[in-house]
């Protein structure tokens, strides 16, 4: 039987921690779907067609890596898609208490999937797509915390702070 982990988020944008995520969640599932929630109610800097782009990008044809977009709940996404888990990534403790409510709360929507939280390798601890974002608009030298395609396309969404690189 595969395992197949669904790697939910808003991936705007995708970050090196995020792919160094993806890269240890496959040594423990034979596949890795990373979807990007589709929510109309918030506002993201890059389209959905965009983040899927630059994902691919970044992953470089990265074998039993799928990326994919949807809607409504993750654990219905989840069993449409033959996942048994859900992977999230763990930064500090704030972010324990949120995913810790979604992860029950999606256990008792479906109690055959399982979430599987990793803890965010250390390098990237203090890195967020909002504050990498915040930080590329005021002219803020992100090249090296995102892939170089996301580096590309942040400097050209703000292209008056990157005249100050």
């Amino acid at each position: 039987m595969e395992h197949i982990a669904i790697y939910p988020g808003s991936f705007d944008p995708v970050t090196n921690g995020h792919l160094d995520l993806i890269h240890r969640g496959l040594k423990i599932f034979d596949r890795v779907i990373v979807a990007i929630l589709k929510n109309p109610q918030k506002k993201f800097l890059f389209s959905i067609d965009e983040r899927m782009e630059m994902l691919r990008a970044s992953l470089n044809g990265l074998p039993l890596v799928e990326i994919d977009a949807f809607d409504g709940l993750l654990v219905d996404y989840a069993s449409q898609r033959g996942a048994s888990a859900v992977l999230r990534g763990l930064r500090a403790l704030s972010d324990f208490e949120y995913e810790f409510q979604l992860a029950l709360m999606n256990r008792r929507l479906n109690r055959e999937i399982q979430t599987v939280f990793l803890m965010t390798g250390m390098r990237w601890i203090y890195t967020s797509s909002s504050i990498i974002k915040e930080a590329a608009q005021f002219g803020g030298d992100v090249k090296g915390m995102v892939p170089s395609v996301v580096h590309e396309r942040l400097i050209a969404k703000f292209p008056r702070s990157a005249k100050r690189r």
